[in-house]
């Protein structure tokens, strides 16, 4: 009998493996980067072979630091970033790169189908017409030759390459497919119309499984370079999101997962497949009954990570850490002293889904100061995510419990913000890995080791809770309406920007 489940979550700059055993201890992990490229202003690329090369190398590497042997391992569960799209010949060999979620090439074709049959598309697919989208990448391949997309066999996402790679079948979960723009959330069947625009057809497309299906059995001399014998089962899971509300515990109704990395994204689980009529969110297919409704924001920790940089500059210092800058921010009082910023350096998807949104300051005089700088980029981040939360709210009903996770949970200031911004108590989780935590636990129930997906609240130690500060509520609400009215005051010059930029 097996003591231990692999949780291998790919990420957009990284793939991890983490190992935990059946009450959702990690034992080992180990995280592998990878590199984005940008040959072009709005592209954004990477190597699937060099994604590939990770995961092995996270699960391999993660196996033997600890000396587990391959009889220990009860099975391997699989988590990935959405939106990614990989052109395939017939030898089952990319022939493009991975064009993932932040590119933005083909926004004037999202321009244009979002004005006009887009909306039908929206409601029969639950995702936004964005360039995040495979579907609209679809559409730009076709419409400006790209030689991959009419030399392709096969259309997949990063997650189906590599598992194509380690079994020789090509297989996608709901969740994925679901993101892609060409899944009908009313059938849970390729949808023909998408199909038809982005002009393939469904033999070019996996079958679409359940994110409980079994994958496998792992080719001879994968099993060999993972360190695991080849009938280990691989179980084929979800998406990031999915997961990562799995893995803290946001699964019933009126809960909501809010979580903040480089990117970021709040999210609940619902069965009404409706869509929303302003096209601000998604509703992405979990299983037959479930899906996940929410928004995604492309600005999220990236932007102090951008600030540290620029201070670095400034100061001639080698480093100056994100945390220091926290530390600064925390001098200025909640609503930095009047001082507003619009976060949308990597343009937006949720709620405003306009790639060309531009950022900056706002109200900036000579009596601000530098820790005044910091937090308004701190507070944008967490106004833009309940700008998200008001949208989810309407077509979802109130939030009962608000559980937040990524990189930002790890400051207390940001939870702060959260909790006054919000105007909600804020649940923060004892676990640093919850997506591959949901991916490992979702792999034990489809695996018949733990009765439901529900019971994984049982192995969700929570490490406190944040209430909001009363004096800064009403402020921050006061704030908030401004900060809308700043980005539709602006909107009409940002197209205008980004053709002088580009």
């Amino acid at each position: 009998m097996g003591n231990y489940f692999i949780g291998l979550d790919i990420g957009t700059s990284t793939t991890k493996s983490v190992i935990f055993n059946k009450q959702g201890k990690a034992v080992s992990e180990f995280e592998v980067a990878y590199s984005t490229y940008h040959p072009k202003p709005g592209y954004s690329e990477q190597n699937p072979i060099e994604i590939d090369k990770a995961a092995r190398l996270a699960i391999s590497t993660s196996i033997r630091q600890k000396y587990i042997n391959p009889s220990e391992v009860i099975g391997l569960s699989i988590s990935s970033a959405m939106h990614s799209l990989i052109c395939i010949n017939d030898q089952g060999e990319p022939i493009s790169p991975v064009i993932i979620w932040a590119d933005g090439r083909s926004y004037p074709q999202a321009a244009i189908m979002k004005d006009s049959y887009g909306r039908d598309l929206y409601e029969q697919t639950g995702t936004p017409i964005h360039p995040m989208s495979p579907f609209v990448k679809l559409v730009w391949m076709k419409e400006n030759q790209y030689t991959p997309y009419y030399e392709a066999t096969r259309f997949v996402s990063i997650k189906e390459y590599i598992l194509y790679k380690w079994s020789g079948t090509w297989q996608v979960d709901y969740s994925i497919a679901s993101a892609s723009g060409l899944l009908n959330i009313h059938t849970l069947q390729w949808d023909h119309e998408a199909l038809a625009i982005a002009g393939i057809n469904e033999a070019q497309l996996s079958p679409v499984v359940p994110c409980t299906e079994e994958v496998g059995p792992l080719l001879g001399n994968v099993a060999k370079e993972l360190l695991l014998y080849s009938d280990t089962p691989i179980i084929i899971g979800s998406s990031d999101g999915v997961l990562a509300n799995i893995g803290i515990g946001g699964i019933d109704e009126g809960e909501t997962a809010l979580t903040i990395g480089t990117s970021g994204a709040i999210r609940r689980f619902t069965n009404e497949r409706t869509t929303d009529p302003e096209q601000r969110t998604f509703k992405y297919a979990f299983n037959k009954e479930n899906f996940i409704a929410g928004g995604a924001t492309n600005n999220g920790t990236v932007l102090m990570h951008w600030l540290a940089r620029q201070f670095s500059t400034i100061t001639k210092k080698e480093t100056i850490e994100v945390a220091d800058l926290e530390a600064l921010a925390a001098t200025s009082s909640a609503g930095a002293n009047g001082l507003f910023f619009l976060p949308y350096l990597n343009g937006e998807r949720a709620p405003k889904w306009n790639a060309k949104a531009k950022g900056g300051w706002m109200g900036l005089t000579l009596s601000h100061t530098s820790a005044d700088m910091i937090r308004s980029v701190m507070e944008s981040v967490i106004f833009n995510m309940f700008e998200i939360h008001e949208a989810l709210h309407e077509k979802a009903g109130p939030t009962k419990k608000l559980i937040v996770s990524g990189e930002y949970s790890n400051s207390p200031l940001w939870v702060q913000m959260t909790a006054d911004i919000f105007r909600k108590t804020v649940t923060l989780t004892d676990s640093h890995q919850a997506t591959a935590w949901g991916a490992a636990w979702l792999g034990l129930y489809s695996l018949g080791e733990v009765d439901s997906i529900e019971e994984i609240k049982h192995h969700i130690p929570i490490k406190h809770e944040v209430l909001p500060t009363v004096r800064n509520v009403a402020k921050y609400e006061e704030y908030y309406h401004l900060y809308r009215e700043l980005y539709n005051k602006n909107k009409p010059l940002f197209v205008e920007m980004d053709r002088l930029q580009y």
